[in-house]
């Protein structure tokens, strides 16, 4: 008989901690395969909802798995019926698993979809936080050469969202562009915003160390750490018109309340940060300005494989924000770093 494999893994209890675990290295199914992990990245809403206290009831909650949602690895076994990637290829995962049958999965977001077996790697099924991973193929898109591990695992969900919310307000070289909280998620926005062809990037982050990290990656052509000057830098940067497309990476009310202040007069308003509550004066922002309010939330499989051809194609790596790489060993220290909300991203490595 042949010895179960274990592995390395780690959880999150809840209450700023790490458990640090070993586990059954898990076989592949039908439609399955088995990834060794090269990269898993911390996201905002693991520290939000899960490393600081277990938020969500029900389906919706943490169930205790192996945490990490932002994997990306190479396949090293294949489930029965799996022909769309191989052996030994690198794969990034989208990071929710659904019905496959709903509207939402059928045209190809399955962060949509309602039904009882949806299941987010991380939350409610066994996440990248470990030394192999299982995955549904249909989740797993392939890496182009160019890109390494880190970049893959940062489009899964942070470089997602943002590329979708830049989608939503359909950026291009027409618009100057607002995005408040330069965290990793506006970082990201800021850096696709380029490529996207945007001729003026204004950036919202009272904290220091974001706000020079934006400047030292030329991210951004104007940073405001003081939102009280926010309204004479948007002013300055566009004759007193507003920006044609903000977007609020923050999940702050008064950020959001500023990304739409600073909108132009028929301008594109998109929020991909997550939660909390708004209050504004709805005439004055959003009817008499006739601002598009959107909301954005993380992506679809199309885009998330588009995305990696564009990076590909457009010579780029997301890698560019991290600024913090830990063993899996050291885990506790990565949540740490990426909770006191100073830091790039911050990402889980095997190389």
């Amino acid at each position: 008989m042949t010895a179960t494999r274990t592995m390395a893994a780690v959880r999150l209890p809840g209450d700023s901690t790490v458990e640090h675990v070993t586990v059954d290295v898990p076989t592949p199914g039908p439609g399955q395969v088995l990834l060794r992990m090269r990269a898993s990245s911390v996201c905002g809403s693991d520290i939000r909802a899960i490393y600081r206290e277990h938020l969500g009831h029900g389906a919706e909650a943490y169930q205790g798995v192996v945490a990490g949602h932002e994997p990306c690895g190479d396949v090293v076994e294949l489930g029965a019926g799996v022909s769309t990637v191989e052996v030994g290829q690198g794969v990034a995962v989208y990071h929710i698993t659904g019905c496959g049958s709903c509207d939402e999965c059928r045209t190809g977001y399955p962060i949509g979809c309602t039904a009882p077996t949806r299941a987010a790697y991380g939350w409610q099924r066994d996440g990248g936080h470990a030394d192999f991973l299982l995955a549904e193929a249909v989740s797993c898109q392939p890496l182009p050469e160019s890109l390494t591990h880190v970049d893959g695992a940062l489009v899964t969900c942070g470089f997602g969202t943002a590329y979708e919310g830049l989608l939503r307000a359909g950026v291009s070289g027409r618009d100057r562009l607002l995005v408040t909280g330069l965290g990793p998620v506006g970082l990201a926005a800021a850096m696709l915003a380029r490529h996207l062809g945007a001729s003026t990037v204004v950036g919202l982050e009272p904290n220091a160390e974001r706000a020079d990290l934006a400047r030292d990656l030329d991210l951004v052509d104007v940073v405001v750490t003081d939102p009280a000057d926010l309204a004479d830098a948007v002013g300055d940067a566009t004759g007193g018109r507003g920006c044609e497309v903000s977007l609020d990476c923050s999940g702050n009310a008064q950020a959001r309340v500023a990304a739409l202040t600073s909108t132009a007069v028929r301008g594109r308003c998109v929020m991909v940060g997550e939660g909390g509550r708004i209050d504004f004066a709805v005439s004055e922002l959003l009817i008499h300005k006739q601002v598009a309010l959107h909301g954005s939330w993380v992506t679809s499989l199309g885009h998330m494989a588009e995305l990696l051809d564009l990076l590909d194609r457009w010579g780029e790596h997301p890698e560019r924000i991290v600024t913090h790489r830990f063993a899996l060993a050291d885990a506790g220290e990565a949540y740490a770093v990426a909770a006191a909300g100073a830091s790039g991203k911050v990402v889980i490595a095997w190389d």
